[in-house]
């Protein structure tokens, strides 16, 4: 007997499996998802943009006898010493408590390796940080865990934290099981209690309060350090213009696909703009201004590949900072340990729950067991060796559009491949002279 042909069952995109899977674990437990990591939907990014080699129209550096520079001074507005940097790339903000001092120390040997900075975190400063951190960036948050006036005339610059990529307008947390006797110590909190840090700072309400508590923060450091300010890729446009009238030297701009240790996952998905969407309002502002390359940028959120560097500078940006990419450069998510992410529930690529401090690769971690696993000098190589790719593919792409620095790059080196990454970056679309929002047409 014929049996009649069936249709193949078709899943909803509405309710795909994922959202059922979120729907059933929200219903099980009456809390919402906790996560560290970025964004994971897909957005417009950096790979939607190529650049335009040189052929007839620009002329190519030949890559071993013609320099392209790569050094870049970040805080030269007011700053007595500004920070000297040897590469465009610096290492983002990352908290001890959420990092393991080993991963801390590998941090801050390779960035020093390499000539560049990293940034303390929220939590304070560690000595094994700043002992191997020849430029450390030190983290002014909400929270105020672990600050204090020596540890800020200790550090090379100062980071006034307003927002961040993941979570603009929230907070992050740490949950007990990591919050150690020395993170409880440095953090003047009770050990094994749930932390969650403040989503504003508690002493002042807006950019004429900020004004006065950079005046402050220079006062106690002698007008020696740059004064940065960090702000969520939200309305890039205004944040940036009043960072700047605040006084800040440098603005650091953490686009949507920026990493944090932990928050909702709401908030990670459904909160910012794409870090592409960001950085062009951002220029605008300085230039608007009259601040461009005066008041330094700093691009972060999402940076994986020399190719995503040479890009942010095209657009205007003078260096970027990175951090989930650096904690994959420790060993991070790292094959070899897939067998115990299993055992997690989860896989190689896809651990994020660093908040839970079960990290087999000892990076996001404070167990004793788990961290002697992490050598902080092999670790700190491998950190090393990666800055060291994207500082060569970035000036390998600088030298193909026929610029001596990596700072020259500019849009005019760039095509869009999407018209949303076209109307987000400003630059026309690939075979045309034209962009969604272009004035004159």
């Amino acid at each position: 007997m014929d049996k009649t042909p069936q249709t193949e069952p078709r899943q909803s995109w509405t309710f795909s499996n994922d959202v059922n899977s979120e729907i059933r674990r929200a219903a099980a437990t009456g809390i919402y998802d906790i996560r560290g990591g970025g964004a994971k939907r897909r957005v417009p990014h950096f790979d939607d943009l190529l650049f335009l080699g040189a052929s007839m129209s620009r002329y190519p550096l030949e890559g071993y006898r013609e320099k392209c520079e790569t050094a870049v001074t970040l805080g030269t507005r007011f700053a007595k010493k500004p920070i000297e940097l040897k590469i465009p790339i610096t290492i983002a903000g990352m908290s001890f408590g959420s990092l393991s001092g080993p991963a801390k120390e590998a941090l801050g040997r390779g960035a020093t390796m390499a000539g560049t900075s990293t940034t303390t975190g929220d939590g304070g400063m560690t000595e094994e940080e700043r002992g191997h951190s020849e430029k450390l960036v030190y983290q002014y948050l909400p929270s105020r865990y672990g600050m204090n006036p020596d540890d800020l005339r200790r550090a090379d610059a100062i980071e006034v934290v307003v927002g961040q990529g993941a979570k603009p307008g929230g907070g992050g947390m740490l949950l007990g099981q990591k919050i150690t006797e020395r993170v409880a110590g440095m953090r003047d909190l009770p050990e094994g209690i749930d932390q969650r840090s403040a989503c504003r700072h508690p002493d002042w309400t807006g950019p004429d309060d900020l004004e006065i508590k950079i005046l402050e923060l220079r006062e106690i450091t002698n007008w020696e350090k740059p004064i940065y300010v960090k702000i969520g890729g939200a309305r890039p446009y205004y944040d940036t213009a009043l960072a700047v009238k605040a006084g800040a030297d440098v603005v650091v701009l953490d686009g949507m696909q920026g990493g944090t240790a932990a928050t909702q996952d709401v908030f990670i998905e459904h909160v910012g703009q794409p870090t592409l969407a960001c950085i062009r309002p951002a220029v605008q502002a300085l230039q608007d201004l009259g601040m461009h390359r005066e008041v330094q940028l700093v691009v972060s959120g999402g940076i994986r590949t020399g190719a995503d560097v040479a890009k942010a500078l095209a657009l205007g940006a003078d260096a970027v900072s990175i951090g989930t990419a650096a904690l994959v450069a420790l060993g991070d998510n790292d094959p070899k340990w897939e067998a115990e992410y299993q055992k997690l529930g989860s896989t190689t690529g896809a651990y994020d729950d660093w908040h839970e401090g079960r990290d087999p690769a000892g990076i996001t971690t404070q167990d004793p067991d788990l961290m002697a696993r992490l050598d902080p000098e092999i670790a700190g190589r491998k950190l090393r060796n990666y800055l060291n790719v994207l500082t060569l593919e970035c000036q390998t792409l600088a030298r193909a559009c026929g610029h001596n620095h990596v700072h020259n790059l500019e849009p005019e080196d760039l095509c869009a491949l999407t018209m949303e990454a076209a109307a987000m970056a400003q630059v026309p679309l690939a075979g045309t002279n034209w962009y969604p929002g272009k004035a004159g047409f």
